[in-house]
């Protein structure tokens, strides 16, 4: 058949009958079907659900529409299914759009500290520091910055952050009372 409908050189169908015999003879001396198979467990579990209190200091310290908003929730959907490579791939490629967005520059830092493992690394400092520097008046900035050094053990500089942001936080700010919470 090989030879007739696959217009195959004869040289060709040989070489192809003699690997298929190959395999069924590695079958035959090695292949157990009536053997249970062995499910593999996923390496990278998805992680859980955003602290809602979280969520709601990203809705109130950020904008919610438009593309930079579409990214960062892109980028913690991959977070969540454990897909942290690929959460600061989308960020970075959103940022090439808008490069001088806060929020991006404070979605990559998250996904960043996310890949890290929840460490605080060089690379996501960075990152928060440049949200900060593009809108120094921004609070997400060093809010999420202070998560992060917070979630790397260094609750001393997460608290210096976080009290800095409250003394410039208005009295009737939405995020005040988790931002307070948080300090205490």
């Amino acid at each position: 058949l090989l030879l007739r409908f696959g217009k195959l050189p004869r040289a060709g169908v040989e070489l192809t009958i003699a690997a298929g015999l190959i395999g069924f003879a590695g079958y035959v001396w090695q292949g157990e079907p009536s053997q249970a198979g062995a499910p593999v467990e996923r390496k990278d579990k998805p992680r859980a659900e955003l602290d809602t209190a979280l969520r709601a200091m990203r809705a109130a310290t950020t904008d919610q529409y438009g593309d930079a908003a579409k990214v960062a929730e892109f980028a913690d959907t991959l977070d969540r299914m454990g897909m942290t490579r690929e959460a600061v791939i989308a960020v970075r490629t959103g940022m090439r759009k808008d490069p001088n967005n806060p929020d991006l520059w404070v979605a990559l830092g998250n996904a960043l500290v996310a890949h890290g493992g929840g460490a605080l690394s060089p690379a996501a400092e960075f990152a928060f520091q440049r949200a900060a520097t593009i809108s120094p008046d921004h609070p997400a900035p060093p809010f999420f910055m202070g998560l992060a050094l917070a979630k790397s053990g260094r609750a001393e500089d997460a608290g210096q952050v976080w009290r800095g942001l409250l003394a410039r936080t208005p009295k009737d700010a939405g995020w005040r009372t988790d931002l307070e919470a948080r300090l205490t």
